[in-house]
């Protein structure tokens, strides 16, 4: 069985990140947020993606598998039923289809650890996105500043 792994950089420092990363062996983060961008320090697309360079793990940012504005709203209110609903509409998009099977056909080449902001996966929608379309792979949550 492949494996998929997935973080959230809630709480954490781009290197408590990267040394998640590193130490699961991950290759590839796929960046699954509609926005790639953050307040947070460090964790906009371009600054990300420099300092994963430098770890030497490439950066992907797959866009169509992103939440869309009113599933974030739903998230930050901690609707998570309503949240899973809009954001099953969002995985039957064409372009969401076939970035999935791309993200799919990567996981299967390389490691690649998921990348969105919430630290507890099971309430991101990260989560959501593997079990619809990456059911096939054993899942490894990782929790940056935490070992292994």
């Amino acid at each position: 069985m492949p494996t998929i792994w997935t973080i959230g950089y809630e709480q954490a420092t781009v290197a408590e990140v990267i040394a998640a990363l590193t130490g699961a062996g991950v290759e590839v983060l796929a960046d699954v947020r509609a926005l790639p961008l953050s307040r947070r320090p460090g964790f906009s697309k371009m600054a990300l993606a420099g300092a994963l360079a430098e770890a030497g793990i490439a950066y992907r940012h797959f866009k169509p598998l992103g939440t869309p504005a009113d599933g974030r709203a739903a998230a930050r209110a901690g609707r998570h039923d309503d949240l899973e609903r809009i954001y099953a509409g969002q995985l039957e998009l064409p372009e969401a289809m076939a970035a999935g099977a791309e993200l799919a056909d990567l996981a299967r080449e390389k490691p690649v650890a998921l990348l969105c902001y919430e630290r507890d996966a099971h309430v991101c929608h990260r989560t959501l996105l593997r079990e619809a379309m990456l059911a096939e792979f054993e899942a490894i949550d990782l929790v940056p500043g935490e070992p292994g």
